[in-house]
C-alpha cells in the first residue's frame, strides 16, 4: 500500500479536486510544467491499486508516440509510488499489467479508430480512459465514436467509469473548449492549471516563465497560464475571419484538393486571390472522413466547380484519374520536390487571409497550425488537412494565374457569400 505521507509526497499540492473527481468526464487544460500529466499518471495508478477490478485504456492520437510519452510517463508514476516491482510493462505489444490481480493498462491510437472502439479486457472493468494530448485529436466526431464504446456497461461499485482528457489549450477554436467549457454539464469537471501550482520547479524555472512574460505576454497567457489561445509558433499569423467582395477582375479562383479516408479527412478548399493587393479570400469548403472518389466527385458537382482546375495530391494519380473519369476533368496534381512544403508556405505567407466564417474547419487549422520546433522549417503534420490544400491551389498563383481557367466567377457572376 502507499501511505498518505508517500503519496502527498509524491504528487504534490494544487490538484485535490482533480485527483478526487469521480464525474464521467475529467477535463484537464493546463500550461507547461504544471504536472497535469504526471499527476494523472500517478492518480491512474494509484486507482488501478485502489479499485480492484478496474481497468485503464489510455489513448492518443496516434498510437506509435505512446512509448515516449505516456507509457514513460506511466513508468514513472509506477517508480515514485513505489510500486514499480508491481507491474509488468510490456513493449510488445504495449501494455501494462498490475500482476496482483491481472488488472491491465492499454494503449490505442485513434489512427485505428474501429480497433480503437473494439478494445477489451479479460478480467474486471474498462472503466477508466486517459486520452493523454487531446488537442491532437481532430474532431469531436472522433472522440465520440470512443466515448460511445468505452467505457460501458453497467459497474459494480465502488467501480465507476471516468474518461481522463488532458491537453495544452493552443487554440480557443478546437472542439474540446465548445464540447467541455462552454456549456457546463454536471457529469464533467473542468479544471485550468499552470506551473505556479507546481511546487517541484526551482527558481531557474520560474524565472524562464517571468522572463516569457516579460517578452512574450500573448505566448505567457497559453504556455505558462494555461489560457485559452495559440502560442507563437503559428505557421500563418495574418489572417482574419470575414466576408469579402471578391466581384472584380483583380480577383482570381483557385482550388485545392487533399485526400483522405479513415484516419484524415478529405480537404478541398476554394480561395480568390488578389496579386495586387497580396490578399487571399477562402469562401468554401469540404471536410469530411471516409469518402470516397464518387463521394468527392459528387460533392464538387453539388458545389458547382466541376469545370475548374484543382490541384489535388500528386501522391493519389489514381483517385486523380477516378475524378476525371467522374467528371471533374480539369484535376491536375499537385506540383511538389525539394522544400515544395517551405516554400508554399513562404509564397502564401506574403499576402494577407481572410476566412469567411462558414469555413469553420479553414479557421480551426489555421488556428492551430504550428512549427515543428524539432525539426528546422518544418511545420507539425497535424491540423493540416486544408492547409495542405491551400499550398496545392496556391501554386497556380506563384505559376502566373489560372490561365486557360474559365473562372467561375466569370461564368457565374461571382460566388453566393
Amino acid at each position: 500500500m502507499i501511505s498518505k505521507i508517500a503519496l502527498s509526497a509524491a504528487v504534490g499540492g494544487g490538484y485535490d479536486e482533480f485527483w478526487n473527481s469521480k464525474k464521467r468526464y475529467r477535463v484537464l487544460k493546463g500550461g507547461k510544467a504544471s504536472k497535469k500529466s504526471a499527476t494523472t499518471a500517478l492518480n491512474h495508478i494509484y486507482r488501478l491499486l485502489k479499485y480492484p477490478g478496474s481497468n485503464l485504456l489510455v489513448v492518443r492520437a496516434v498510437m506509435n508516440t505512446h512509448k515516449d510519452s505516456t507509457f514513460a510517463q506511466l513508468k514513472w508514476a509506477q517508480e515514485k509510488l513505489g510500486v514499480a516491482h508491481l507491474f509488468k510493462n510490456n513493449t510488445s505489444p504495449l501494455e501494462m499489467t498490475y500482476l496482483p490481480t491481472g488488472q491491465k493498462i492499454i494503449f490505442r491510437g485513434f489512427d485505428d479508430v474501429l480497433k480503437l472502439a473494439g478494445t477489451t479486457v479479460e478480467k474486471g472493468y474498462l472503466n477508466f480512459v486517459w486520452v493523454e494530448e487531446a488537442f491532437e485529436i481532430d474532431s469531436l466526431e472522433d472522440f465520440e465514436k470512443l466515448d460511445l464504446s468505452v467505457p460501458r456497461g453497467a459497474l459494480p461499485p465502488p467501480l465507476f467509469k471516468q474518461t481522463t482528457i488532458t491537453f495544452n489549450p493552443w487554440s480557443e477554436k478546437h472542439w474540446l473548449k465548445a464540447r467541455f467549457f462552454d456549456k457546463r454539464s454536471d457529469d464533467t469537471d473542468t479544471f485550468t492549471t499552470n506551473y505556479l501550482v507546481n511546487e517541484f520547479l526551482d527558481a531557474t524555472d520560474h524565472a524562464v516563465f517571468e522572463k516569457l512574460k516579460a517578452e512574450h505576454p500573448r505566448r505567457y497567457r497559453v504556455a505558462g497560464l494555461g489560457e485559452w489561445g495559440i502560442t507563437d509558433g503559428l505557421v500563418y499569423e495574418n489572417w482574419c475571419e470575414g466576408v469579402k467582395d471578391t466581384n472584380s477582375d483583380e480577383w482570381e479562383a483557385f482550388f485545392g484538393l487533399d485526400y483522405g479516408y479513415t484516419s484524415d479527412p478529405t480537404a478541398f478548399i476554394a480561395l480568390k486571390v488578389n496579386k495586387k493587393t497580396k490578399e487571399i479570400y477562402v469562401f468554401d469548403e469540404i471536410y469530411k472522413k471516409r469518402m470516397l472518389n464518387c463521394d468527392i466527385a459528387a460533392a464538387i458537382k453539388e458545389k458547382g466547380y466541376a469545370k475548374e482546375r484543382i490541384r489535388a495530391d500528386s501522391a493519389e494519380p489514381k483517385s486523380n484519374d477516378d475524378l476525371k473519369r467522374l467528371g471533374i476533368v480539369r484535376i491536375l496534381p499537385s506540383v511538389k520536390g525539394k522544400d515544395s512544403i517551405i516554400n508554399g508556405i513562404m509564397n502564401i505567407s506574403e499576402y494577407f487571409i481572410t476566412v469567411n466564417p462558414k469555413c469553420k474547419n479553414t479557421v480551426a487549422e489555421l488556428s492551430s497550425y504550428c512549427w515543428d520546433k524539432t525539426a528546422e522549417n518544418t511545420p507539425k503534420d497535424c491540423n493540416n488537412h486544408l492547409m495542405d490544400a491551400m499550398r496545392y491551389a496556391f501554386y497556380d498563383v506563384k505559376r502566373g494565374g489560372a490561365g486557360e481557367i474559365t473562372s467561375y466567377s466569370k461564368m457565374k457572376g461571382g460566388w453566393d457569400v
